[in-house]
């Protein structure tokens, strides 16, 4: 018999950026409706990160931006708090950063993948934390973050893929693969439009299956298929892949955790029989469910 394995969304350092760039071409009518903005068109950002505890195991999808962040950085991108949040999230779950078997992420931007780091100390490089974590990367985009575009390039924290590397607990996969850890199985859909070889977990437990959707859907008004980013790469692609994920979710009433949703961290999705299209069925404020 399976047992029972515990999802917990748990915080990590937030953000505000411009919400023009967040919805893409969705004129600032429309995407008011959904998010409260600040006189300059700002808008809160989260790290929402999921801790997953299966047997001996705990593992945790994302790290947030962390605080590695240089204070002039940290103004720039607008990051809200002076500590590593995540730690002391970890820590309130009875855990620290030692204590997390593996390390998911669905690709290595600074805003995925900052909280590896410890937090800024004047005159010291920020060290990489989770000392015995294995850290899952998609392979492509592992590739691309050791040689960006320079369209994104700045998304990226120079020297992370090499510490990564160098800690010999780097596994990489591909779309299709899986992985399976206690109770669970997590199968990787790779995905192009975000940034090339991002990976959204499916993680299926003994109660059902649990996304983490990555910047696929980082948010619950991004359920909306045409909506994307600005800082999508290939937009067409995304609402593509975004579709697959979508009629999956509704197919086996999965459960849609988003990275970035400051208010709504998960939500379960339904056909609407007239309109035709997938629309949030429950949402999730907080979310600690076993399954």
């Amino acid at each position: 018999m399976m047992q029972e394995t515990s999802f917990i969304v748990i915080r990590g350092n937030s953000m505000r950026l411009d919400g023009g760039t967040m919805f893409g071409n969705a004129p600032k009518a429309l995407w008011q409706k959904w998010v409260r903005a600040d006189e300059r068109g700002m808008i809160d950002i989260a790290s929402n990160c999921l801790l997953v505890k299966t047997g001996n195991y705990n593992l945790l999808f994302e790290t947030g931006c962390g605080a590695y962040l240089s204070p002039d950085m940290k103004a720039r991108f607008a990051v809200q708090e002076e500590t590593h949040i995540l730690l002391k999230a970890l820590s309130e779950q009875g855990l620290s950063d030692s204590d997390i078997s593996h390390v998911v992420l669905s690709h290595l931007h600074f805003d995925h993948a900052g909280g590896l780091l410890s937090a800024w100390e004047p005159d010291r490089e920020p060290a990489l934390l989770f000392p015995n974590a294995l850290f899952v990367v998609g392979e492509e985009h592992f590739r691309r973050s050791k040689s960006p575009h320079p369209r994104d390039r700045a998304s990226f924290i120079p020297g992370l893929a090499e510490k990564l590397q160098a800690t010999g607990r780097l596994v990489l996969k591909q779309g299709g693969d899986r992985l399976t850890v206690g109770a669970l199985t997590i199968e990787f859909f790779q995905s192009q439009g975000h940034t090339p070889g991002m990976l959204v977990s499916l993680i299926q437990a003994r109660g059902g299956t649990v996304i983490y959707t990555g910047d696929l859907i980082p948010g619950l008004p991004w359920v909306n298929l045409p909506i994307t980013m600005g800082y999508d790469r290939f937009a067409e692609k995304l609402v593509d892949e975004k579709k697959q994920i979508l009629d999956r979710a509704v197919a086996e009433d999965a459960l849609l955790v988003f990275p970035h949703d400051p208010v709504h961290v998960a939500a379960r999705v339904e056909r609407d029989p007239v309109k035709k299209r997938v629309m949030p069925a429950k949402v999730f404020e907080t979310l600690t469910m076993t399954l």
